[in-house]
C-alpha cells in the first residue's frame, strides 16, 4: 500500500512537533535541518527510525540511518517514499 508524499509529511511533521520541537509550529519548515542542528539527537533517531518502520511498514537497513535519510522532513519524506516503491 503506498501513501502520497503529502501525507507522509504530514505524518512526519505532527510526529515532530509532538516530540523533539518546542518553537512554533509555523517555523518548522521541511527543510529544516534536524540532525545537523541539534534539534534531534542520537537517541532520537533511533525513536523516529522506530516510528517511521512502525507507521509505513517498512525496515531501515543500517546503512540506512544517516544524516541524509533524516535530517529534514524533505528528506524523510523522499526516503520514506523511495522504501515503499521498493
Amino acid at each position: 500500500m503506498s501513501i502520497t508524499k503529502a501525507a507522509i509529511g504530514e505524518k512526519v511533521r505532527t510526529y515532530v512537533l509532538q516530540e523533539y520541537y518546542d518553537g512554533e509550529s509555523s517555523e518548522l519548515t521541511d527543510d529544516l535541518p534536524l540532525v545537523s542542528s541539534g534539534l534531534i539527537d542520537s537517541i532520537s533517531i533511533l525513536q523516529m527510525v522506530e516510528f517511521l518502520e512502525q507507521s509505513f511498514n517498512f525496515e531501515f537497513l543500517p546503512h540506512e540511518v544517516d544524516e541524509e535519510n533524516l535530517n529534514s522532513i524533505q528528506q524523510i519524506v523522499e526516503f520514506v517514499s523511495t522504501k515503499q516503491a521498493a
